[in-house]
């Protein structure tokens, strides 16, 4: 019997879940078996393992290596229905949401849709430094980045050859570190020997963090190890600057109290995200606060205030636990979809107090490049090479599906083994603004 042939008509609790990321995904997988129907909407038809994104962006993985269908990862989960579309509106007093012409009835809700990259207030940047948040904006920096090295061999010494190979990361935090460290392995090691009249490992790339030292949320130790690494990469590491204005051939940074001009033709955004823009929806149709990044603030057991049938999980929520805030990471949104899904379970069954939510830290880990990671696990820090094995581990395991564990794993050794990135493909059309 086919999933979607029951929702509509069943008299059994329904459960409506926006997003299929992390926290979305686990909800879903968490209801598995349970006497209730589940309707899971994404506007994508496949769960992203962001984390490894980056990789994609330097044309280590290819985006299929990374993600997996949803319809794929639930087939055998006979309570979930999975639909693929777009949420156009929350009608929270006639418990439905609405998707394109389609209602569908809820009793409760877990919103899931994760975060957008945040320009603070400086939209018209978006064209010229894309984030990495999506499959198509790894593409697109990986099609700019490769394309740079291509329009620089064209380029005569000098001329507009440095601009070309001038790369600019704004953001130190994990993401930000880890593309750095990328895009200097692919121009010191992978494209050494693939130009003739240029040398790819004169490649300047400039990390801007604007706190005082890069991975802020890591300790001061780890910070600083990143930073040693990064340098001996030949990374320009800039802390306590900001980005000033960027442009389509320059970037400007205040650094030390004075502007710089820097030329360049790629510029990538790890500086920041906010919640999607389903989070102000939901804060409009519910009249709940709302933070700085547009993330609806919940309560302790994730609900928002007044509404105990409507949760909210992961980057787009305001979490907190034991009075400290949930960072934005996979490991809070898994616990999260699995905490909601087991409240809804409860509240189902008749209980009121459902608890509050509990995050536990599993640590943090950023790589940046060969070899070369820090890791921390409560009190334990580590760096080096045991720490990047520990980061190969924990992203393999959180892969979703089996065959995407042997892809990575493959690729990983094979780029180990060789320091080729064999997804060096250059896709997709330039816009108007970047052609010289």
């Amino acid at each position: 019997m086919h999933s979607e042939e029951t929702p509509h008509m069943s008299s059994r609790h329904k459960i409506v879940i926006i997003g299929g990321g992390f926290g979305g995904l686990t909800a879903a997988q968490t209801l598995r078996g349970a006497d209730v129907d589940v309707t899971l909407v994404d506007r994508r038809n496949f769960h992203l393992f962001q984390p490894l994104l980056y990789q994609v962006a330097t044309g280590a993985l290819s985006p299929a290596n990374i993600a997996a269908p949803l319809r794929s990862v639930l087939k055998h989960q006979s309570n979930c229905r999975v639909l693929l579309g777009e949420v156009t509106g929350i009608d929270v007093a006639g418990k439905s949401v609405l998707v394109r012409d389609e209602q569908l009835p809820f009793d409760s809700l877990i919103v899931a849709a994760g975060a957008v990259n945040n320009y603070f207030g400086n939209a018209k940047w978006e064209q010229h430094a894309p984030g990495l948040k999506s499959v198509e904006e790894a593409t697109e920096i990986r099609r700019r980045v490769l394309t740079a090295f291509e329009e620089a061999e064209r380029s005569a010494a000098g001329g507009h050859r440095q601009r070309y190979l001038t790369f600019v990361v704004v953001g130190g935090g994990p993401t930000g570190v880890e593309m750095a460290g990328a895009i200097s392995e692919l121009a010191r090691h992978t494209m050494r020997h693939d130009f003739r009249s240029l040398d790819p490992s004169t490649a300047r790339i400039i990390l801007v963090e604007g706190n005082n030292r890069v991975l802020p949320p890591f300790a001061e130790k780890s910070s600083s190890r990143a930073e040693e690494v990064l340098k001996r990469m030949g990374v320009e590491v800039w802390t306590s600057s900001k980005a000033k204005d960027i442009q389509a051939d320059h970037v400007q940074v205040e650094r030390g109290g004075t502007v710089h001009r820097i030329e360049t033709a790629t510029v990538v955004w790890a500086a920041g995200v906010k919640a999607s823009t389903l989070g102000k929806m939901l804060a409009d149709a519910t009249g709940s606060p709302i933070d700085r990044a547009g993330r609806p603030i919940v309560q302790p057991d994730l609900t928002i205030p007044g509404h105990p049938n409507i949760y909210v999980i992961g980057d787009m929520a305001a979490m907190t636990s034991n009075g400290k805030p949930v960072p934005g990471v996979a490991q809070g949104a898994i616990q999260a979809g699995k905490f909601a899904a087991k409240a809804i379970l409860k509240r189902a069954g008749g209980r009121t107090d459902v608890g509050s939510f509990s995050f536990w830290d599993k640590g943090s880990m950023a790589t940046i490049g060969r070899n070369s990671a820090v890791a921390e696990v409560g009190w334990l820090k580590l760096s080096g090479f045991v720490a990047w094995l520990a980061w190969l581990f924990v992203h393999i395991v959180y892969l979703i599906n089996f065959s995407n564990r042997v892809m990575v794993l493959f690729q990983w050794f094979w780029n180990y083994l060789t320091r080729n990135r064999s997804a060096r493909l250059i896709t997709g059309e330039r816009a108007a603004h970047e052609r010289p």
